[in-house]
């Protein structure tokens, strides 16, 4: 580009001239003039910064105004020729320029530029310009009409920008359902990603475009084909559960990780959002599944003390010890088998002898038999002693039964204000139990009651699931 200073009232472009160049202003002020029959007329001007007769140059037709300098100004002269090398050369970002200019021939209120936004396109569209005009750019502007010449012209539909961005990309995010149309007509690749593993589908679900996305799938679309785990990352960063929900819907997995280690579980927890939390857990997310860095969900919800999550952490935990897989059916032999806990071991059926079967059928009289304390409140262990020959075992989880409780109870004390209670696992005696209520509600107490006022006195008496009340003996309870 070349500086050059203009005196003022000087013309810098001529209307009608032919378009060799344009300027932009430096310094200095002009005005835009339209010659008419009866004399000129100022139609506009121009400030710092601002290009002057771009339109001839990158519509390639007789400059349509004069520009004339109010005073002394300073000019940077572009020819066209030279611009349209450096255009040829940068595909992408002609493609930008192109964009830029259309749009703004589009936003012109003018009747003489709305001429020339009409006309300009029409050329791009039947290659009668020197400037490049992708299909990024029709979809961009949602233009199915130019979209369509664009095809009609023998474009690939899918061609992508330097982002590996397709035109279906760009319709699908807007939600221009013609020129989706167009691209399936005209066979794109329902499935293609870009270069960071978006699909049309998931721009479509982004978006919010419901209709659009149904029509996707249709076409053929999955969302398989995309990062999956940066989907739910992304769904979990937007606090956006509908999202989630529906690339559950569509087949996604919202458990699997993205590229650096990262589950939608880690960004819930670090949003400290306990909806999402859940239903990532109900969908099967790993609480202790670490990220790049070493993290867990576990020990974001520590770190960043997110009592509710932790809570909510404890009680899954708990719950998945105790949950037994459903009970098949009879085997050929009569014998119901009970399925094992989900974090067990498998166990082998114990025959009328007391013996474990080996693996190659015979019975091994050497193995030793399996402890039992560990299910003694379970219908495993319930059944096993109900078999004739096992009264040794009935016995073991008779004595067993009191050692070892996994019970969970809700325990306050209305005298300290804690009315709602807090949920803890039973201890294992009526002393314990009593020491618990000392140390969490900093009193001495007397006694321990149900919520329906009945006194308690033996840890037998207490059930899963009791709301059990602490009364004080009136002594406060001094901190160490």
């Amino acid at each position: 580009m070349e500086a050059e200073y203009f005196p003022p009232n000087e013309d810098v472009i001529l209307q009608n001239e032919a378009p060799t160049d344009f300027y932009i202003l430096v310094t200095g002020a002009v005005e835009v003039l339209a010659m008419k029959t009866e004399g000129e007329q100022v139609v506009g001007g121009a400030k710092t910064g601002d290009i002057c007769g771009e339109i001839g140059v990158l519509c390639y037709r007789p400059q349509l105004f004069t520009v004339r300098t109010k005073r002394l100004s300073q000019l940077l002269r572009m020819n066209r020729t030279s611009f349209l090398n450096i255009v040829q050369a940068n595909v992408g970002d002609g493609t930008i320029i192109m964009n830029n200019f259309l749009q703004y021939l589009k936003e012109q209120k003018d009747p003489v530029m709305e001429g020339v936004f009409v006309e300009t396109t029409t050329m791009l569209a039947h290659g009668r310009m020197e400037l490049p005009l992708s299909l990024c750019i029709a979809a961009l502007r949602g233009d199915d009409l130019l979209l369509h010449q664009l095809l009609k012209r023998g474009l690939d539909p899918n061609e992508a920008d330097h982002n590996g961005r397709s035109a279906l990309h760009i319709a699908a995010s807007k939600g221009s359902e013609n020129c989706v149309l167009l691209l399936l007509d005209y066979g794109v690749d329902p499935n293609c990603r870009d270069s960071e593993g978006n699909v049309p589908l998931w721009e479509a679900m982004l978006g919010g475009h419901e209709s659009l996305t149904k029509l996707l799938i249709e076409n053929g679309a999955s969302i398989h084909h995309g990062e999956v785990g940066h989907f739910a990352c992304t769904a979990a960063e937007l606090n956006n559960l509908n999202l989630l929900e529906e690339i559950v819907q569509y087949g996604g997995d919202v458990t699997i990780p993205r590229d650096n280690g990262t589950t939608a579980l880690h960004v819930a927890v670090s949003e400290d959002n306990t909806e999402l939390v859940i239903f990532l857990l109900d969908q099967g997310a790993d609480i202790d599944k670490p990220d790049g860095h070493g993290w867990t969900p576990r020990d974001l919800a520590d770190q960043q003390g997110h009592e509710e999550i932790k809570l909510i952490f404890q009680t899954r935990k708990e719950a998945k010890k105790q949950t037994l897989v459903a009970i098949p059916e009879k085997r050929a032999h009569g014998t119901r088998f009970l399925e094992r806990l989900t974090s067990e071991p498998a166990i082998r059926p114990v025959s009328q002898e007391g013996s474990f079967p080996a693996t190659d059928g015979s019975l091994s009289q050497t193995r030793p038999r399996r402890r039992i304390n560990n299910l003694h409140n379970s219908l495993f262990g319930t059944m096993s002693a109900a078999h004739k020959g096992e009264k040794d075992l009935l016995s073991q989880n008779s004595h067993n039964n009191h050692g070892t409780s996994h019970a969970r109870v809700t325990i306050s004390c209305p005298e300290k204000g804690e009315v709602a209670g807090k949920l803890v696992l039973l201890p294992n005696s009526f002393r314990a139990l009593l020491e618990m209520g000392s140390k969490k509600f900093r009193i001495s107490p007397a006694k321990v009651m149900r919520k329906d006022r009945a006194e308690i006195d033996a840890i037998e008496l207490i059930r899963d699931g009791d709301h059990l009340m602490f009364v004080a003996d009136g002594r406060q309870q001094t901190s160490n």
